[in-house]
């Protein structure tokens, strides 16, 4: 790889409407574009930093640009996975080397990485947190979307979900508690939402708090998010999940991504992709990633008010591939 150039920038980009999970709620995005170039062409990679695991703009674009006498010394993307530790600030350059790499190979970045060439994928659509009176409104909104995945917190959960499933009779649901119940919260949830018809519990502890879930029954599939972030992250997981969520933002790239997906599914784990809320260019490489797993929910260009140039089609929740003038 020749020496490279950087460029970074901090972009906001607004929602359709105010987005809320347990943690807080928000009315844009902010993300962080890295750009690479060896002077003929370009790369570009797009990453959220997330304060849930310790992270700001300002950090993530520190460290990326911490990057820049490596990049101009000869950096590759093989050399940058133990050049930055899994998170956000990798993810953007690493997708930022795939997107460089197929442009200069003349390939697509699947044809790179061994992979078939990607199907269109359908994803679920993200009910954001709210009484069950609106979250019903929004699931009778979204009723033709054939999976809804709805954000709780705890009280009321049950008359949420409850309130979506009478409005979207034929949707699956998958439900995320992003970390905000507790051990006897899951006891008593858990077994409802079956009930309930709910597919998937995503991450009902805090990360810090699932050895509980160890021994406890499974009515619903759980899924590991905030506990979940690269591979060295798989053994901690044993006897209390069944899903992993990938976000390429948590595994530091394309390439910890897709390593990890595999190690995972040789390890028993089914598999979920997910995504921070960020525009096509952030979906795109985990496309890659999503081919024929079981979860597919990269609905961020969904919520967005307007996104990129060239932007990720969608045809309802049906995802087709990005374009090679997008990325890859």
């Amino acid at each position: 790889m020749a020496r490279l150039t950087l460029e970074i920038k901090r972009e906001a980009w607004p929602l359709k409407g105010a987005f809320t999970i347990s943690r807080g709620s928000r009315t844009e995005s902010e993300v962080v574009v890295a750009t690479i170039s060896d002077g003929t062409v370009t790369g570009r990679g797009e990453c959220v930093p997330y304060r849930r695991y310790g992270e700001t703009i300002e950090g993530v674009m520190r460290d990326i640009e911490g990057m820049r006498p490596a990049l101009e010394q000869g950096l590759d993307r093989r050399g940058l996975q133990s050049a930055l530790p899994a998170g956000a600030a990798r993810n953007a350059l690493d997708c930022a080397f795939w997107d460089l790499e197929s442009k200069l190979a003349g390939k697509r970045a699947w044809d790179l990485a061994g992979l078939p060439e990607p199907l269109n994928v359908v994803t679920a659509y993200t009910l954001s947190l709210d009484t069950p009176e609106k979250m019903g409104e929004a699931a009778l909104a979204a009723a033709s979307r054939p999976l809804l995945k709805l954000k709780l917190a705890g009280p009321e959960d049950l008359d949420r979900v409850a309130a979506v499933r009478k409005n979207a009779a034929d949707a699956r649901l998958i439900v995320d508690a992003n970390e905000g119940w507790d051990i006897n919260a899951y006891r008593t949830l858990a077994p409802k939402l079956a009930d309930l018809g709910v597919t998937m519990i995503e991450q009902p502890l805090p990360a810090g708090d699932d050895d509980a879930l160890s021994g406890e029954a499974r009515p619903v599939p759980l899924c590991a998010d905030e506990s979940c972030h690269d591979r060295s992250s798989l053994s901690k997981l044993t006897g209390k999940y069944d899903f992993i969520n990938i976000k390429l933002d948590k595994a530091g790239g394309l390439t910890e991504a897709l390593a990890l997906r595999q190690e995972a599914e040789k390890a028993g784990y089914r598999i979920m992709v997910g995504c921070m809320m960020a525009t096509s260019l952030a979906m795109a490489p985990a496309m890659l990633v999503a081919q024929g797993v079981e979860v597919t929910d990269l609905d961020g260009p969904l919520w967005m008010a307007k996104d990129r140039t060239d932007a990720l089609q969608f045809e309802g929740s049906r995802m087709v591939p990005p374009s090679a003038k997008l990325w890859g």
